[in-house]
């Protein structure tokens, strides 16, 4: 099932019908370990609505509340290897090779949900940097016992110029203003998702697609649960957290976002996750 979080209240999806969700308290439903089987006989003694079918991206909103989101990087070959290669001036591009095969993963703080933007908001490039990319990634919802119940897409915009000078600048690469996109909603199925779940970008300039690329999160170096036991090792979250869990897919080194590029992220059994670039 879906959770879509809208202006007018909290929307499920269920088998091709749509409801009313009972409570417009957010962070309270969603952090439950038993996400799927209450909303499952909530809505056993619900009325269905057509008032919420289609709903379409300027009725919703980011699927957040007062949860942080977090970030792991390096968790796909094809990352591994960019990063490499953007820091391989400074002298940072061992670092990475050594993280991809290290015990701990690489996991970072992304942003507050003050700065996340959700469906059809813009996401923004740094004015400071002169080579940003998307980074589609599929996104866990974790209770704040640790439990994954939910997914989402997620974007992590980087700012590809500004950590190559320096691994010690991404925080600045990474957090600021705008610099990540959850949405369209969480999915909130009975089982793990399928590790042949596909993740699609596309990036579209002028009406045309000038990057598109997909993978299957199969490829991912580490588990869903080993990222999730490191970053709750030291820290609590009242509310749950969002976690990205990294991208297999990166444009080719002379590529760069511009203004008004639409980045679309669409992940098997989510949807797709659609945002233009301002600066």
């Amino acid at each position: 099932m879906k959770l879509f979080k809208t202006r007018s209240g909290i929307v499920v999806e269920h088998q091709h019908q749509c409801y009313l969700a009972l409570s417009d308290d957010w962070d309270t439903l969603v952090n439950r370990d038993d996400l799927y089987p209450f909303l499952s006989q909530r809505l056993a003694e619900a009325t269905p609505s057509d008032q919420y079918r289609g709903l379409t991206e300027n009725q919703l909103q980011a699927p957040i509340g007062k949860q942080e989101v977090w970030a792991s990087g390096v968790t796909y070959l094809r990352s591994r290897n960019a990063r490499m290669e953007e820091s391989k001036k400074s002298g940072g591009d061992n670092f990475y090779d050594r993280v991809y095969d290290a015990e701990r993963p690489e996991l970072f703080f992304k942003a507050t949900a003050e700065r996340v933007v959700g469906p059809g908001d813009a996401v923004r490039i740094r004015k400071d940097s002169t080579w940003n990319v998307p980074e589609p990634e599929l996104t866990l919802f974790i209770t704040s016992a640790g439990k994954i119940v939910g997914y989402t897409c997620g974007n992590d915009m980087s700012s590809r110029s500004i950590e190559g000078e320096n691994p010690l600048y991404l925080p600045q690469a990474k957090s600021y203003d705008g610099s990540a996109a959850l949405g369209p909603c969480l999915y909130v199925p009975e089982a793990p998702i399928t590790p042949d779940t596909k993740i699609q970008l596309d990036i579209i300039r002028d009406d045309q697609a000038v990057f598109t690329g997909s993978i299957a999160i199969d490829q991912m170096k580490r588990q869903h649960t080993e990222l999730v036991s490191f970053l709750f090792r030291e820290c609590s979250f009242a509310n749950g957290c969002y976690l990205m869990t990294g991208t297999g897919i990166v444009p080719p080194d002379d590529f760069t976002l511009r203004v008004g590029d639409e980045i679309r992220i669409t992940i098997d059994s989510i949807g797709t996750l659609t945002n233009v670039v301002a600066m």
